[in-house]
């Protein structure tokens, strides 16, 4: 099978709006009261907030395609579109998502590479991301390829 990814625009949002959702669903559904899941998908997860998102100036969506089948995405930000840290010398990966039935494929490396060539692109000198503490798989993936631990937030669910 074949995987490419390439930018995607907002006439990919419906599709890529479902993958977002099924995605976080997957991710996050074990370990979380299932209302506090539906409401964050409510808030989190529309048309009209995905929408904002594409049109939000320094936000940046890379679709990962299999066919004409989206399969995952990663969603990176420059200053001043960052949810958190605002370094122009920075880009921060909002989201990298896949779908459960393609994780072990190697394709979250393909996702997390393409975010690291558009920061080299843009010549940023380094690269954040946020991970939710109870993720061990996703914790693990970035320890694996580099990533390091520097600080914590709150994110308030429920």
């Amino acid at each position: 099978m074949s995987y490419l990814i390439v930018k995607s625009d907002l006439s990919d949002m419906p599709e890529l709006l479902a993958v977002a959702q099924k995605a976080f669903i997957q991710a996050f559904t074990a370990n979380n009261k299932p209302e506090n899941v539906k409401a964050y998908l409510d808030e989190a997860f529309t048309q009209d907030q995905i929408r904002k998102e594409y049109q939000t100036q320094g936000s940046f969506f890379f679709k990962l395609v299999s066919g004409t089948q989206i399969i995952g995405y990663t969603k990176v930000n420059l200053t001043p579109a960052q949810t958190d840290v605002h370094d122009p010398e920075s880009l921060e990966i909002s989201r990298l998502y896949l779908l459960d039935e393609f994780i072990g494929l190697g394709l979250g490396k393909m996702l997390l590479e393409q975010a690291i060539d558009f920061a080299k692109e843009k010549q940023k000198k380094y690269i954040w991301l946020g991970v939710w503490e109870h993720n061990p798989r996703a914790i693990s993936f970035y320890e694996r390829n580099g990533f390091e631990k520097f600080d914590s937030h709150p994110f308030t669910f429920g």
